[in-house]
């Protein structure tokens, strides 16, 4: 028996394991397939929400906490195991923004550098876009994260972590309940190699991704956390072709340290179905040519989806799971999940161990009744 089941081996999942352990507590991490190969290594890194002024405040709050904790979460990682996350500081690039003003108005409310560029400034920063942009809007400390190195780095610290106990290809398929009214959760129910078994922890964290309302479901608690698929593209140009993020109508083009340039992302209501399509690579391939013309003569190198867990307003759940003492959620962080990470797993263990929170906790209460 643990001290906490987590369920879900994503970022959030896997930050929430490695604190908890650090706390002192063992942890058990259940994971249906891989740790770290679902929706969390199959984004961009970008460690801000796109166009953030057009989101509320809760996202606001954790994604500024988020962006305050990436480096020294990076910097830990690389010394602990070795495997460098790289965090890097490439700023945010937005073209023909049509609310520009607003964006304007809102850095300046919240105390974000964003400085407005004209046609000549867009070309003197990137000399390669395609002609025709008038006005940018310019993030010089916004960063980005090589998720699939992130999650190598947080997976080898909970693997050499000996109160950490990961099983993956483990699926939960139902909850222990105990007390009169069913009101605590004891336990799991799972399905590992063709075989039942129960695990056990006093405190049980669902942080499950997309999969996390269907889990919850079993318990007859509805979570409004659905399904959107995201489609992507990796391309690996000669030359360098962009120094930072550049984002433009939604699509945009993040550029790696090693030279590979990131392409993104497509928003489908398809359920769980993750299979990529000939229409997605068309438009995508058109929105970075759009962008970078010299990317025409490129090969794409590849292709590959990932299910964001979609909730109302891109308000995520964290919290007590109404009607149960000993169970929690972290879940529906929609588009944002890896730029909110450290905040929202700062935040749910701050409930859990009832420790004072740095965000307020009251706009994410699962107890909230949000409409899709």
């Amino acid at each position: 028996m643990s001290d906490f089941l987590v369920v879900g081996g994503g970022v959030l999942g896997m930050l929430t394991a490695r604190e908890l352990a650090v706390q002192g507590a063992t942890v058990t991490l259940i994971e249906k397939g891989e740790c770290g190969r679902e929706a969390s290594w199959a984004g961009g890194g970008i460690v801000s929400p796109l166009y953030p002024w057009r989101y509320s405040e809760p996202v606001t709050a954790l994604a500024r906490a988020a962006q305050r904790a990436y480096p020294a979460l990076a910097a830990s990682l690389l010394s602990e195991t070795g495997i460098d996350p790289e965090w890097e500081q490439t700023g945010l690039l937005m073209l023909d923004a049509a609310d520009a003003g607003e964006a304007l108005a809102w850095a300046a409310r919240v105390g974000s550098r964003m400085v407005s560029l004209d046609r000549d400034q867009i070309y003197a920063q990137e000399t390669l876009l395609a002609p025709g942009f008038e006005q940018g809007l310019w993030m010089p400390d916004i960063a980005n994260i090589r998720n699939p190195r992130l999650l190598k780095s947080l997976l080898a610290s909970l693997r050499a972590n000996p109160r950490v106990r990961l099983q993956e290809h483990t699926s939960v398929v139902d909850f222990l309940r105990e007390g009169s009214g069913g009101e605590s959760v004891s336990g799991v129910v799972v399905r590992h190699n063709g075989h039942s078994a129960h695990l056990s922890a006093d405190r049980i964290i669902v942080s499950a991704g997309a999969w996390s309302a269907g889990l919850l479901n079993t318990l007859c608690v509805a979570l409004p956390v659905q399904p959107v698929k995201g489609q992507m593209l990796l391309y690996r140009p000669t030359a360098q072709v962009l120094k930072s993020i550049v984002l433009t109508r939604g699509r945009y083009l993040i550029p790696r340290r090693d030279g590979h340039l990131l392409v993104g992302s497509t928003l489908e209501h398809t359920g769980f179905d993750k299979s990529t399509t000939e229409d997605a690579l068309a438009s995508l391939r058109a929105s970075a040519e759009a962008l970078v013309p010299a990317l025409a003569s490129t090969p794409v190198l590849r292709q590959w989806s990932g299910l964001r867990p979609g909730a109302p307003e891109g308000i995520p759940f964290i919290g007590h799971v109404p009607g149960f003492r000993n169970l929690y959620v972290n879940a529906g962080q929609y588009r944002n999940g890896l730029v909110l990470a450290p905040a929202s797993a700062q935040l749910l263990l701050d409930i859990v161990l009832k420790r004072p929170p740095q965000v307020d906790p009251q706009p994410y209460d699962p107890a909230t009744v949000r409409s899709v």
